[in-house]
């Protein structure tokens, strides 16, 4: 009863002095705000990057090129090469691939009649839905008879279809890649967009097509998808890939690897690090506004102890004892602060959703866990209690006396 009653004359006090407890909070609202918005964000880009991964399997391994960027660091002097002949050695030196697929990839014009389009070219092999876990919607995909034959064929994504207006059904339409002309044998499943990166706006190819189209230099900067055969067996096929690439490659023992070979866990470890370094920076910025926040409260905490110290005087004299007055001014700071973070955590969350709706792309809804609501109300209870401490202690040690000739 003594804590109802006092959050109920914590809150009449605010509820008097609407404004100026307004402008108090303020320093809270915008801190949790700010992190509740920009967790909302982060998070829902989260959710939807990790479930794509989890998509294509914990079984997934993908193998790239190590490519020196640097100008002056460790391939300097050497041409760094990845080919479909290091893929094919993989898939029968190394027990446990299930399946693999060359990746050459790149941009450039489709066309029909007067219509054309840029738009991103995929040059596979007859593995990559299984691969990628991208199946066809309508047709079929490439073959083996198309690789060995060396058909030029393709199989798109919806996104072409509606640009080049290839109508409901586009099977047998022959449509150009560059000045290559190809024959539409198949259309993909929609899976809209990701990242600002459109996954139904590609084109898949017959590798030794795509060659054709991009040169054969392109042959030697070849990404490697595959699956393993189970999740158990996933290390043994990343340290098998490793053992026969370095051996292909001619490294020597102190070389380091020019390739990288990247598991799935390794791709969700890594979005989650930099979503989770971008989170920790805006989580240091605001710091400082629920710092400023804090320091609002309690200076208008002891603004209210000199306004009523009188007030403190009556409710010594009439029995109240020392604590009894420290925790009715503690909880009027804690319940500014929870005030200010809870308007804090609605308005953050609607500049989440707002923000998600106008980014461009196929932007993930904005998504706000509890662990960040039960953050932002901690943390606003331990700024209310932290700051709240002083101007408390010193209504409790007022003198009731003096406390009552106090004008």
């Amino acid at each position: 009863m003594v804590f109802s009653e006092n959050f109920r004359i914590a809150f009449r006090a605010l509820w008097a002095n609407k404004m100026r407890s307004l402008l108090t909070t303020l320093g809270i609202i915008i801190g949790v705000a700010a992190v509740i918005a920009v967790v909302s964000i982060v998070q829902g880009l989260q959710f939807q990057i990790t479930s794509q991964l989890q998509g294509v399997g914990a079984t997934f391994i993908a193998v790239n090129p190590r490519l020196d960027n640097r100008g002056g660091g460790i391939f300097v002097g050497k041409q760094v090469k990845l080919t479909w002949e290091d893929g094919q050695a993989l898939q029968n030196q190394v027990p446990g691939i299930a399946m693999i697929t060359p990746l050459i990839l790149g941009g450039n014009q489709v066309k029909y009649r007067d219509r054309q389009h840029s738009t991103t070219v995929f040059g596979v092999n007859n593995d990559w839905p299984e691969v990628a876990n991208h199946t066809v919607e309508r047709g079929r995909f490439l073959s083996r008879i198309d690789l060995e034959q060396r058909r030029k064929v393709a199989v798109i994504g919806a996104k072409i279809i509606e640009e080049l207006r290839l109508g409901e059904d586009p099977m047998g339409t022959e449509i150009y890649i560059g000045n290559i002309p190809v024959t539409v044998v198949g259309v993909m499943e929609e899976r809209g967009q990701s990242l600002g990166f459109d996954n139904d706006d590609l084109v898949f190819i017959p590798v030794d097509t795509s060659l054709m189209l991009f040169g054969r230099r392109a042959a030697d900067k070849t990404l490697l998808r595959l699956q393993a055969e189970s999740p158990k067996v996933v290390e043994q096929v990343k340290e098998g890939i490793t053992q026969v690439l370095r051996t292909r490659h001619k490294l020597e023992e102190d070389e380091p690897d020019d390739f990288q070979v990247i598991l799935q866990d390794e791709f969700l470890d890594t979005v989650s690090s930099i979503l989770g370094s971008v989170t920790a920076v805006v989580g240091a910025v605001v710091g400082v506004a629920l710092l400023v926040g804090g320091i609002g409260i309690m200076n208008i905490m002891l603004v209210s102890v000199t306004e009523r110290t009188r007030e403190i005087g009556i409710r010594k004299s009439v029995g109240a004892r020392r604590q009894d007055i420290l925790i009715q001014f503690l909880i009027e700071a804690i319940s500014l602060s929870l005030v200010g973070g809870g308007i804090g955590l609605a308005l953050g969350y609607g500049i989440g959703v707002i923000v998600a709706g106008v980014l461009p792309g196929d932007w993930p809804p904005a998504h706000v866990p509890l662990w960040a609501v039960a953050v932002s109300f901690g943390f606003s209870t331990l700024v209310g209690v932290f700051f709240g401490i002083y101007p408390a202690g010193k209504a409790a040690a007022l003198d009731p006396i003096d406390a009552l000739r106090y004008e």
